[in-house]
C-alpha cells in the first residue's frame, strides 16, 4: 500500500494548503474532485501513479478566507454532519454552535466571504451557521437599523415605500 498522497488546495492568489484528505472532505465539492481523482479512504492505490500531489484549485477563495475555511474544517473534521437534502424546520430553528458564533465574530466582509466560500465549496453547516449571524444581525431591527447596520442606501421614494409597506401589510407583526 503505497503512502496517501497529499492534498493542496490552491486559492484564487495562487496560496497553497496542504489538507489532510478528511479536512479537505468537510467540501462537498472537494469531496466529489477527490472521489474522481483518488480511491476511496482505504483502498490501495494502483503502483503506476506517479503523482505524489493533488492539486484542487478554488478559482472563487481568496487565501485569507481559505484559512478561516479550513480552521472550520479542520475543527470539524472528525463529525459527521447528516445529509442536509430534505428540508428540517428543527434544523433552521436550532441555535447556532457557541464555537461557530466565536469562530464567525469577524468583520462583515470576512463573514459574507466566508458565506460565499461556503457556498461555492458546498460546505452546507457553515453556510447555514454563517446565515444564522446574519439573520441575528437582521432579527428585531427597523428597516432604518437594518440599512444602517448593513450600509444600504434607501432609494426608495417615499411614495414607493408606502406602497410596499401596503402590499406588505400582511408580513407585519401587530
Amino acid at each position: 500500500m503505497t503512502a496517501e498522497r497529499s492534498i493542496v488546495i490552491i486559492t484564487s492568489d495562487n496560496d497553497r494548503f496542504n489538507v489532510e484528505r478528511k479536512v479537505a472532505e468537510k467540501s462537498l465539492l472537494i469531496k466529489n474532485m477527490l472521489k474522481n481523482l483518488l480511491p476511496a479512504e482505504g483502498e490501495e492505490e494502483s503502483d503506476d501513479e506517479d503523482q505524489d500531489t493533488i492539486e484542487v484549485p478554488t478559482q472563487n477563495v481568496r487565501s485569507a478566507v481559505m484559512k478561516n475555511i479550513l480552521e472550520w474544517c479542520e475543527h470539524y473534521k472528525n463529525t459527521d454532519f447528516p445529509d442536509d437534502d430534505q428540508e428540517d424546520d428543527s434544523k433552521k430553528s436550532a441555535p447556532i454552535d457557541p464555537w461557530d458564533k466565536n469562530f464567525l465574530n469577524v468583520d462583515q466582509e470576512m463573514l459574507y466571504e466566508i458565506i460565499l466560500a461556503a457556498n461555492y465549496l458546498n460546505i452546507k453547516p457553515l453556510l447555514n451557521a454563517g446565515c444564522k449571524i446574519v439573520a441575528e444581525m437582521i432579527r428585531g431591527k427597523s428597516p432604518e437599523e437594518i440599512r444602517k447596520t448593513f450600509n444600504i442606501v434607501n432609494d426608495f421614494t417615499p411614495e414607493e415605500e408606502a406602497a410596499i409597506r401596503r402590499e406588505n401589510e400582511w408580513a407585519e407583526d401587530r
